[in-house]
């Protein structure tokens, strides 16, 4: 019947997800029914295919943000599984690594760069300016953003820098957000 059941489909990219406002959490975009719902074979599956290779479980772990858009505790227990580890182990690979997201997301992310660079052209300013426009402090989300703090994107000599839905920004200031985050 083309319903979603109130999810609001915020961008066509799978890794985006869609959010349901009445359920106050993000879905995979695959599917929003019980039906389609994450379960631990897809995390199987996806580990399955780096068991041998170098750097297998990073790359698993981000094979799984990049499907469900965060790796939470049975996703942990999987791959710890998958890759003859224990669970403490790939809990200490998730927190070491800031793009390795245990709970859902918002549909957009806004990184701002705070390294001594960007600071010296302005990175505090449009800090201040970014978390006014979109009222949060660095490290909060909300429904529709998350606001995350970034030490370097490799532009020092275009600071300040951003990032909007990975999407990078030299010499970023406010109206470069506006143009940009839908």
């Amino acid at each position: 019947d083309g319903s979603n059941n109130g999810a609001t489909t915020v961008n066509a990219q799978p890794w985006l997800g869609t959010y349901n406002p009445r359920m106050a959490e993000f879905s995979h975009v695959k599917g929003n029914s019980s039906a389609n719902a994450w379960c631990p074979d897809d995390t199987r599956t996806i580990a399955t295919k780096h068991v041998r290779r170098v750097g297998g479980v990073l790359q698993a772990l981000r094979d799984v943000v990049a499907e469900r858009g965060h790796v939470d505790v049975s996703d942990r227990r999987v791959i710890a599984d998958v890759f003859n580890l224990s669970e403490a182990e790939v809990r200490g690979i998730v927190s070491f690594y800031h793009d390795l997201k245990t709970k859902p997301q918002p549909p957009h992310t806004v990184k701002v760069c705070q390294a001594e660079a960007c600071q010296a052209v302005g990175g505090r300013a449009l800090t201040r300016d970014v978390e006014a426009a979109l009222a949060l402090a660095l490290g909060e989300a909300n429904s529709r953003v998350a606001l995350e703090p970034i030490y370097c994107f490799g532009l020092c000599a275009q600071g300040p820098a951003m990032a909007v839905d990975d999407r990078l920004i030299a010499r970023a200031d406010q109206q470069a957000l506006d143009r940009v985050l839908p």
